[in-house]
């Protein structure tokens, strides 16, 4: 129970950043603590448990959301992004968390790949080696899509 108490709302927000739905992302993350708990004997210790948990809960978050999508069961507009920011001195945290909750929101309206090749990328802070085996492209395709998904997203904060 401690190690959930401990790892439970990163992993939700991880999970909820990809399939776009509360209760999916709760339910992903379940799931990907019961995958873990029952796999724990293939744990290496070669990274930390909360970087191979978070593994484990970008995968099954990009299976559930590829699923969806191929049920066409996944609504676009079902979530609102929550940035906390506490590196900021207290006059410009809210300012500060606006421009991050307006690319957090714009990113949305991004194409998938886009959007879920940024997140592990910008939020999450996966390289792109990492995520081109999530992705399962080719680590050209990777910088190109990331690269692309910068631009677009440039794009739309200035029309925003």
């Amino acid at each position: 129970m401690e190690v959930y108490d401990r790892y439970y709302k990163a992993m939700y927000n991880t999970s909820l950043r990809i399939v776009k739905n509360s209760a999916e992302a709760e339910d992903v993350m379940q799931e990907s603590f019961l995958n873990a708990f029952t796999k724990l004997h293939t744990f290496k210790g070669e990274v930390t448990f909360g970087s191979w948990l978070k593994r484990i809960v970008i995968n099954n978050s990009i299976y559930h959301y590829r699923k969806q999508q191929k049920n066409n069961e996944v609504a676009i507009d079902d979530i609102m992004y929550k940035v906390e920011d506490n590196d900021e001195i207290a006059s410009d945290h809210g300012q500060t968390e606006l421009k991050a909750q307006k690319v957090l929101e714009t990113m949305k309206h991004l194409k998938d790949n886009y959007r879920i090749s940024l997140t592990l990328h910008l939020i999450e802070g996966y390289d792109y080696e990492e995520i081109s085996t999530i992705m399962d492209i080719s680590y050209a395709n990777c910088r190109t899509t990331i690269s692309r998904a910068k631009e677009s997203l440039r794009k739309k904060l200035i029309k925003a």
